[in-house]
This record gives structure tokens, sequence and C-alpha cells, in this order.
């Protein structure tokens, strides 16, 4: 497909996954991703597992695709230097380098974009760049808890806990890229580039939002659902007669279908349950009828009866029978990497009716040096 960002040159100072994620996201859609890496050790997410290929970690493959890699000593005046002429062709500069780091440096965004007018400068931290705590480090499991967010997962019995994906991280990377994009726009009107700023700690309160606004505005605390939802019932996963599976009525009118569907009509009438506000002052009465029900069929059974009569649902997969279903295979999302022989999870969007391809796997540490006018790297790398 064209290659929606071709022409447009990313520096990325990224380690292990918010900043090399954004990256990940521009090299996938065309641009030319240059990572700035620390001699022999690189990027730590290099080391996070065992080796994988060419010494290199999966995590680090998966977030580190289609990029090229040099490395470049930034405690040194000469590696500044090499920064500063790389930053002169440089469209956007992304990093989620620790705290006071870019100031230390003098690579800070407000420096960088005064010595170069038109560089779009996205910096990502853990808990923001303004408050007491702009100045901590932070990682996802920390700023998960720290949110809000490990306290409302889980149900009503169990412990705070994380989400099993790195919302916060990958969030971040993203919002990073959706603010450097709307500047390359405005640029294109301005002449100037400008500074994206993006947190861990702000993602996690976006994505937290309709719980952190229903405390606000209407004194509501949370409750925890496991699988289920705060405002409709039934809305939630289900054991059956072996696998469980997933039932939303988001309105009476599918619960009257369920409600046909299970030959339990008289729900319809019950005055405990005929509307969805009654259900939710009733969920405990409701269940203790509706979950031996489902217990008298397998999965399959339901899912057939309630496809067929429009009751939303859905089987609750493991990974690889997520993988393995006709509808995931459909979308192409898993991507061969050419001449590699392994596979890795494309970009979630099509682009006039075509997914962005993966070129290439993650590079070599400092592959791609002498390409753009530095020294080979010196050193083994300890991959």
């Amino acid at each position: 497909m064209n290659r929606i960002l071709e022409g447009v040159r990313v520096l990325e100072l990224g380690q292990v996954l918010a900043g090399p994620f954004a990256g990940a996201i521009f090299a996938d859609l065309g641009a030319e991703v240059v990572k700035v890496e620390r001699a022999r050790v690189g990027d730590d997410a290099r080391h996070m597992g065992p080796a994988f290929h060419e010494g290199a970690a999966l995590n680090f493959h998966i977030f580190n695709r289609g990029k090229n890699s040099i490395v470049i000593d930034l405690k040194s005046p000469a590696g500044l230097a090499e920064l500063e002429r790389l930053a002169q062709d440089t469209d956007i500069l992304v990093h989620n380098l620790r705290p006071g780091v870019t100031e230390q440096l003098g690579i800070d965004g407000a420096s960088m974009c005064a010595r170069h007018s038109r560089l779009i400068y996205c910096a990502i931290s853990a808990f923001g760049h303004l408050g007491p705590m702009s100045g901590q480090p932070g990682y996802e499991p920390l700023v998960q808890a720290f949110s809000g967010m490990s306290s409302t997962n889980g149900g009503p019995d169990d412990p705070p806990m994380r989400s099993a994906a790195s919302l916060c991280d990958q969030g971040t990377g993203m919002w990073a890229v959706i603010g450097a994009l709307a500047l390359l726009e405005r640029r294109h009107r301005t002449g100037k580039g400008g500074i994206v700023q993006t947190s861990l700690l702000e993602t996690a309160l976006a994505w937290n939002a309709q719980k952190a606004d229903a405390h606000v505005n209407e004194g509501r605390m949370p409750a925890r659902h496991r699988s289920g939802h705060p405002g409709f019932v039934p809305y939630e996963s289900f054991d059956t007669a072996d696998d469980p599976i997933l039932i939303c009525c988001g309105n009476d009118r599918l619960f009257a279908k369920l409600s046909k569907e299970l030959n339990r009509q008289d729900w319809v009438t019950d005055s405990r349950f005929s509307t969805n506000r009654d259900r939710l002052t009733h969920k405990t009465e409701l269940f203790a009828q509706l979950e031996p029900v489902l217990k008298q069929q397998p999965r399959a059974h339901w899912l057939t009866r309630f496809e067929q009569a429009g009751v939303p649902c859905a089987p609750v997969n493991t990974i690889p029978q997520a993988l393995a279903h006709p509808q995931t295979q459909a979308l192409g999302m898993a991507q061969p990497i050419p001449g590699e022989g392994f596979t890795l999870t494309a970009l979630p969007l099509s682009i006039d009716h075509e997914r962005p391809s993966l070129r290439r796997t993650g590079p070599r540490l400092g592959e791609h040096n002498i390409q753009y006018g530095l020294a080979e790297p010196q050193g083994e790398s300890d991959e």
C-alpha cells in the first residue's frame, strides 16, 4: 500500500515500550524511524526475555519492527553534536527518557524547538510534565496502581489488580502519535513545529474517566464487576456446562429475547426484572435463576441459539482460540515479517481498505550508523 508517512523522519530516543510503541506506529505507517540507542546494551527491551531473533528478545522486535538503529553517546559533546545534525532533517522527535535527562543534556523540548523551529517534539513521561511528581520515573503497574485503575479491576472480593495489557504504556504512545500528527498538520499551515507532552498517568486517568467522572459528578464509587457492567444487567460472563460465555443485554428488548431463548418469559413480567433499572436493583435474585439455566447446556448450544435470536454474546476465548477464529483470520492482523520466518501483530487499522504492512524486523544494535554518517559502533553488544 502507499506509505502514508513516506518522507517523514522520526528520531526515537525510546526505551522498552511507550516511546518505542509510538515509533513502531510511525514506522508501520511508512515514516523513516531512526532509533537512537546506547552503545553495547541498546534499548533495555533487547534483553527483556530470552534471545528470540538475532540476539534480541521478542519484546524488542514487537515494538521496534521497521526501524533503523544508530548508536550515539548522548553524554558526550560529539554525540550531542551528531544528534543536532540529525535533528536538522528530522520532522518528529519522540522520547521517553527519565525526567530531567533531556534538560541536563540540553535536548529538552524548548531548547530543541528553539534551535529547530520545524521540529515536532514529543515528550513522554510517567507522571506528567507538571506537578510535584513530574520528576519521578514510573512503570505500567505503578501508574495503574497510583491512578486508581487497579482498584477498579476484578470483582468485589478480589484484591486490586493490574490490567494484563500495558494499557498506559501503549496508550501513551498512541497519544504521542496523535499529538504529533496534529502538529504536523499545523506545520503545513504555519511552518512551525511544537511540543507534545503526554504521560502514563494522564492516559490512565483518561481510560478511567467513566468511573472517575461518575465519582466527581454523582458521588458514586465504582463497583467492581469482573466482566460485568455497572449500567446493564445481564452484561457479563457466565459458566455453561463446559466453557464460559459472555452475554450483553444492553436494553430491555434484548433481555426479552434472552428470556425467550431460556424459556423464562416470566422474567419479562416480573416486577424485579422487567426493566434494566429493576434488574440492577435485583441482580442477585436474577442471577440466582439465570446461572443454573445456562449450566444445563454447553456453550456451543447457547451460542447457536442466542446468535440466531439476536442476543449479543461471545465465547470467552483463550488466546489460541481467538487467533484461530475465522473472524480473526479474516482481518489479517498477524503478518509475517518478510524473510524472517515469524509473524507479528500489525496495526489495528486499514487505510483505503488495506492494512499497513510490516516491512522488516527490529534492527541490530547500531546497524544503520554508517547509513547516517556515524562511526561504526565499537565494542561487543551485550545481547
